[in-house]
């Protein structure tokens, strides 16, 4: 496993990260939790990232549960807030009440006195930003976070973020978390200039497009019985991938894989980790040994007429929204 600075920060991050959303707490019980967790940190990875809105709470829980025996110091733990919790008017958004009370919640599910990293799960047009990145400064102040990060935002809204932050002299968000993959590239456009302007590094999620640039999926086969895409309530999206186009590109990318002799996962994660701005890819496993070739992405560097002939697959793509 090799290892990235998250944004201009200090923070170190393993360049593969395991994440919670739509397994742990609801399809991945505790106990295949807990082993996958511990098969992750076998492999080097020290990054584990969360939701409150994972399984409504459940997700942080499970994942609390599992990181129970390893020492605080010696993982990288995030989570997000944004998302309704419940039908509390004030219990969403990103407001100052939220914020604070949202974190409260979150550090007696994970069992943690404070997160490495708090995130925007996205951006709120309710509340005043600046609202917001004071709400932040004051939890970096009082030590239950130690950096902070947005999620989903876009360039233009990054850019206001970080000049507000130097104006007030508050402490700036390290890290965006985005969609990107193969399938999903948008963020290299406006997100990825903005975030290196301003020193912040890339934490991405859905690097394998839902699963699809695994290569398990065939075009005019119906998936796997067990497959997320057979889940009526895991697959709605991946939905936009699963057409003809998406699905023979993916069989084209597996093809270069397999002449690469890596596995497909693992040419699409370290086509993401070929942009410097990303520093950690998050991927989900129900089963731990899913782990095992995603982590072999780490520190692998595409050929550089294999990577044309990806972008020449990509670029005959429709876009996806």
């Amino acid at each position: 496993m090799e290892y990235r600075k998250l944004g201009e920060s200090g923070l170190t991050v393993s360049e593969i990260a395991l994440g919670s959303w739509l397994t742990f707490g609801s399809s991945v019980d505790q106990e295949s939790t807990t082993a996958t967790v511990r098969k992750a940190w076998d492999l080097g990875i020290n990054f584990f990232d969360t939701a409150d809105v994972y399984a409504r709470g459940d997700g942080e829980r499970a994942l609390g549960n599992a990181l129970q025996g390893f020492d605080r110091k010696d993982y990288v733990l995030a989570s997000k807030c944004f998302f309704p919790m419940s039908d509390n008017p004030n219990d969403r958004g990103l407001s100052r009440k939220h914020i604070m009370e949202s974190i409260d919640q979150s550090l007696r599910r994970l069992q943690t006195d404070y997160l490495d990293l708090y995130q925007c799960h996205r951006f709120d047009p309710e509340t005043p930003v600046l609202e917001t990145a004071r709400a932040m400064d004051d939890l970096c102040k009082q030590g239950k976070i130690l950096y902070w990060g947005v999620s989903c935002w876009t360039g233009r809204q990054i850019q206001e973020l970080s000049q507000l932050c130097r104006e007030h002299n508050l402490t700036p968000p390290i890290s965006n978390q985005p969609p990107y993959s193969m399938f999903n590239p948008g963020i290299e456009e406006e997100v990825i200039p903005a975030s290196e302007k301003n020193g912040l590094g890339q934490v991405v999620f859905s690097p394998l497009a839902q699963g699809v640039l695994t290569g398990k999926y065939q075009v005019d086969q119906e998936p796997p019985e067990g497959s997320r895409a057979k889940d009526p309530e895991r697959n709605q999206f991946m939905l936009k991938y699963m057409g003809r186009e998406h699905l023979q590109a993916a069989y084209e990318l597996a093809e270069i894989a397999r002449d690469l002799e890596i596995p497909p996962a693992s040419l699409a994660l370290a086509w993401c980790l070929r942009k410097k701005n990303v520093a950690s890819v998050i991927v989900g496993a129900t089963r731990p040994e899913q782990l095992v070739e995603n982590a072999r992405a780490s520190g692998f560097q595409i050929p550089p007429d294999r990577l044309e002939k990806i972008q020449a697959i990509l670029a005959k793509l429709p876009p996806v929204e």
